[in-house]
């Protein structure tokens, strides 16, 4: 069992998996934007001392210092898991560049914010590993141009935590990027492939075995290798 940083508990992906984490006994800090409430969904869990939740904003520079400064106990994975969709316009040829902007803030920027914030925490662990939820969408041997600002985003940190896991590797902290599959959430959509439970159980399985041989690759929730 360890101690899980999970961002975007708030529904979705995130909150499954942090659920998954608490209810085999691991213990979660979980962050939320705005004044760090637990979803009812886990509330049980605060209750009892195993599910922590603070307030993080991926966009705030200031709110992931908070947050990272109001924990003081190692950190064996951060998870990566806070994103957006992106504008209702982003196409190349009918762009909302502020909201492209803001895509990139939250989706690309804001991981790279909390795993500097939060690196000292790894470093106090045995077996820090750090976890991004990415997409294929973001994946270039994919030619499609829907949700283009959302797709860039991913195709961004995926690099961004490539180049992560290439200078944390001799320290023995595994970087991964993970694509959740296409799941039934707010974000999917009612017509997705999946359902947050497959998705979570998957992702957690892979988290549970990743090495340092795995560290800087780009996988699917169940764990098969994804070009980048």
């Amino acid at each position: 069992m360890g101690t899980f940083l999970v961002t975007g508990i708030g529904r979705g992906i995130g909150q499954e998996l942090a659920r998954v984490l608490l209810e085999r006994g691991d213990r979660v800090v979980g962050t939320v934007r705005g004044g760090g409430t637990a979803p009812a969904a886990l509330r049980e869990h605060e209750e009892v001392g195993r599910l922590r939740v603070l307030g993080l904003d991926v966009r705030d520079p200031a709110s992931i210092a908070d947050a990272a400064r109001a924990v003081d106990e190692p950190i064996d994975v951060l998870l990566n898991n806070a994103g957006v969709i992106g504008p209702q316009r982003q196409s190349t040829l009918d762009m909302d560049f502020d909201g492209f902007l803001d895509t990139l803030a939250v989706n690309t920027l804001g991981p790279l914010r909390v795993v500097q914030a939060f690196l000292p925490h790894l470093r106090r662990s045995s077996n820090g590993r750090i976890v991004t939820i990415s997409s294929r969408m973001g994946s270039l041997s994919h030619a499609k141009s829907d949700r283009i600002a959302y797709r860039a985003s991913k195709a961004a940190v995926n690099k961004v935590m490539q180049g992560l896991a290439t200078d944390l590797a001799p320290e023995g902290i595994a970087v991964i990027c993970v694509h959740p599959g296409w799941v039934r959430t707010d974000m999917g959509g009612a017509g997705a492939d999946i359902n947050v439970g497959e998705s979570a159980a998957g992702i957690v399985s892979l988290i549970d075995r990743l090495s340092m041989a795995e560290s800087g690759r780009f996988f699917d929730w169940q764990g098969e290798s994804l070009p980048f």
